[in-house]
Order: structure tokens, then C-alpha cells, then sequence
């Protein structure tokens, strides 16, 4: 919640001089469910000023002293002002001013580079995700109609181990953290996105919308083209997807990120789409093949663990295992807005393939339908937690709450020469 108070002042106080003309102060209040390393906040910029980026500074006030803090602003429109929190034990209110001055410089940044047909995502020289817009193709003598694009492979740890797999030969539709839909109704057919054998539909990279690098986050926007094979009458793209993944800057020695997947749809032509019931669909992870049912294990906000997990709904998962001589994984989270929010999980049984492989989906669609109407948008947002080390209850449902319900910010707007 954020509450804004005008403060017309003829004057400045003496820590406006010490610290430059005050444009605004943002008081947080923090709650102890929320109590994990770093996460993100924002503010509508252009509510308290029409300054550029160039002549504001953040910084945070502590015992009268100021510190700089790193900020990036996304342009959507509106300018709004991102900044990481870092959680202080027993420190429940923050205080930040938004100042007159040069912003404060980064020695590191949020990097997005073109690699041959994908991108990828580091920081301090460490990869954390690679999305891949060029199309894949299966090992030879597989068939072709496997082929893919608009895919994240590998999803690294912040150690850097992988914890997604393409290429898998029991499921080589699988293909790291993909978001395609199992039974579509499109004009008078039902159609199949995900099991690229049946040749009824695939989904397809088509463009790069936007790319964003700074202190703060790093980002891209590609635009996927859900298109249906119908037989005889060639091909026609029944779902247009923006998809955006961003990855917030981790404090050093972290043994986390947070990785946000925004995923918006809307029918491509003036033929509605309904997403049908099925057991699974949707933004789909399939896991690094080091893990099995003897060294991995889920844990949802439910409290439901891998043998009961499958078909009930969730906020969050955790997913983990061991990766080598470490440990690893991920908490997967919906967000309140989602359709069909707590959403129905689609977990794999403990017996899959054999050896317990691991299999994780938020799949909306599982337990009823999804129409989906022309001229409208309709919004899914998902946030990974990645780390290394071991996850319990408390840490995931901190950082569900983190990403769910943003804190409470006082803001007070102070007269502008």
C-alpha cells in the first residue's frame, strides 16, 4: 500500500542541506513474514517528479547519515523507480529520500548479451538464464516435429548448475521452462501446443520486443506466436504471447535470485480461444536429470510433499535436490491474480520413468476452463526463486509474501525549486 502526503515547504531542514534539495522520503514498514535477504520495490515515479534520470539520487537515511542506493526505471508509459530492500534483522522501517543530485554509480549491472540465438542473463560474471529464440531441433534420427523455439534452458543456480533439461527421450517435447497448452478449441478444432508429435500446433518464436540492463534488474520482452496446423488449410496463430522475464540483482554472496516470468495472452484473430481442462498446461519445468526420487524432494504451501502434491492447488512450491556435492532448486510462486489462483499443480509421481524423474507445472487450466476473448489481455505472473542450499516452509512463504504483497510505503512530496 502506498499513501502519499504533500508537503509544501519554504524551507529545508538541515539534512536537506547536508544531502541536496529533498524531492520525496519513502518510509517502509517491513513485516517479519516477510524477512528474506533482498527483494524489490518500486514506486510511480511520475507522481513526485518530472526531474530527469539524470539529476535524481536515492539514498538511505540511517541515524541522520545517508548512503546511495542503486536505482533503474522502467518506461512503460509511466516511469516507475525500482530499488532493492535488503532485509535488516529487527529493522522494520526504512527510510529512503529521493534527492536533487547525480544518481549513485554501480560497479556491476544486470547484463542481457545476444549469444548465438539466445539470450542471456548474468551478473558478476556469473550466467543465471538463458532464453532461446533460435529453433531447436532434437538429436538426429528424432523426429523433427520436436522442433522448438522461445524456450529458458539452462535456468543456472546461482553456483551454476543447471537445473532445467531439453533432450529428454521420454518427453522430447519437453523443453526446459516452456509455456505451451495441451487441448485449445480453436474454430471448430481442438488443437494441441504441447505434444508437438500430434502435429496440431506448435508454438514459435517471432520477435525480440525489448531488452533492459542496469544495477537493478535485467530484462527481456519476445513476443511467441501460438499457431495452429490445420490439416489441409496451412497454418493460422490462434494465441499471440508477450512474454517477459526479469532477474533482479542479488546482493553479493546471496545464495539466491528472483527471476519474474510475466506471461500475457490475447487471441490472435477475431476467433475466440478456450483453454480446456486437462491435467496439464501452461508454464511447464522440466528438471535436471540428476535428480530422482531418492535425491529430490517438493514441499507446497499446502504442505503437500511429492507422493500427495499432484492435482491440489498451491501458492508455491519448493523443488529441490541434491546437484553433485551441492544442493539446490527453486521456489515457484503464483501470483493472487492468476486465474484460478491458488493454481492446481501438475507433479509427477514418484515413479515417473522409473527412476522418480521431476516434473513441476502451475497448470490454470487443470480442473476447469479458460476462456479467452478477442480484444482482451489476459496476465499470468509467475516469480522463481532460485538458490542454493536448502529451502523450508517459512523461507518460501517469506518470499511469496515478498513477491504478493507489497509493503506498506509512506510517501511525503517536498516542494521543488
Amino acid at each position: 500500500m502506498i499513501r502519499i502526503l504533500m508537503l509544501l515547504l519554504l524551507s529545508f531542514s538541515a539534512s536537506a542541506n547536508i544531502y541536496g534539495q529533498r524531492i520525496a522520503q519513502f518510509q517502509v514498514t517491513l513485516s517479519k513474514e516477510t524477512e528474506l535477504g533482498s527483494f524489490p520495490l518500486s514506486i510511480d515515479l511520475d507522481d513526485i517528479t518530472s526531474l530527469p534520470e539524470s539529476e535524481l539520487r536515492l539514498v538511505e537515511i540511517t541515524k541522520g547519515k545517508s548512503s546511495p542506493v542503486a536505482y533503474q526505471i522502467q518506461n512503460h508509459g509511466r516511469r516507475e523507480l525500482f530499488w532493492m530492500v535488503q532485509h535488516d534483522e529487527g529493522k522494520r522501517k526504512r527510510v529512503f529520500e529521493l534527492i536533487k543530485g547525480d544518481p549513485a554509480t554501480s560497479s556491476s549491472i544486470v547484463e542481457v548479451k545476444d549469444n548465438d540465438g539466445a539470450l542471456v542473463i548474468n551478473t558478476n560474471n556469473k550466467n543465471l538464464l538463458q532464453y532461446n529464440y533460435k529453433t531447436h531441433y532434437p538429436p538426429a534420427g528424432v523426429d523433427t516435429a520436436f522442433r522448438r523455439s522461445g524456450f529458458i534452458h539452462p535456468l543456472w543456480t546461482p553456483n551454476g548448475q543447471a537445473l532445467t533439461r531439453i533432450d529428454a527421450p521420454d518427453h522430447y517435447h519437453h523443453y526446459g521452462l516452456w509455456n505451451p497448452w495441451t487441448k485449445v478449441l480453436f474454430e471448430g478444432e481442438t488443437v494441441d501446443f504441447w505434444n508437438l508429435k500430434d502435429r496440431k500446433g506448435t508454438v514459435r518464436f517471432a520477435n525480440i520486443v525489448s531488452v533492459n540492463e542496469g544495477p537493478v534488474f535485467g530484462d527481456y520482452q519476445t513476443l511467441h506466436q501460438h499457431v495452429a496446423l490445420k490439416k489441409g488449410a496451412g497454418e493460422k496463430v490462434a494465441i499471440n504471447e508477450l512474454q517477459s522475464v526479469r532477474i533482479y540483482k542479488p546482493e553479493e554472496n546471496q545464495d539466491f535470485y528472483i527471476a519474474d516470468i510475466t506471461i500475457q495472452l490475447n487471441c490472435a484473430s477475431d476467433s475466440p480461444v478456450l483453454l480446456q481442462e486437462y491435467r496439464y498446461g501452461g508454464l511447464g519445468w522440466r528438471a535436471t536429470e540428476l535428480w530422482n526420487k531418492e535425491n529430490s524432494e517438493t514441499l507446497t504451501s499446502e504442505g503437500k510433499t511429492r507422493k500427495d502434491a499432484d492435482g491440489t492447488n498451491a501458492r508455491w512450491a519448493i523443488v529441490q535436490g541434491s546437484l553433485g556435492d551441492d544442493h539446490g532448486g527453486a521456489v515457484m510462486m503464483s501470483y493472487p491474480t492468476n486465474y484460478n489462483h491458488p493454481e492446481p499443480l501438475r507433479i509427477w509421481p514418484e515413479n515417473a520413468n522409473g527412476r522418480g524423474d521431476v516434473y513441476a507445472n502451475f497448470s490454470p487450466t487443470k480442473d476447469k476452463d479458460w476462456s479467452l476473448e478477442p480484444g482482451k489481455n489476459y496476465v499470468l505472473k509467475y516469480r522463481f526463486l532460485v538458490f542454493n542450499g536448502k529451502f523450508g516452509k517459512e523461507q518460501a512463504e517469506a518470499a511469496w509474501q515478498n513477491f504478493a504483497k507489497a509493503p506498506n510505503i509512506d510517501i511525503e512530496l517536498f516542494n521543488q525549486k
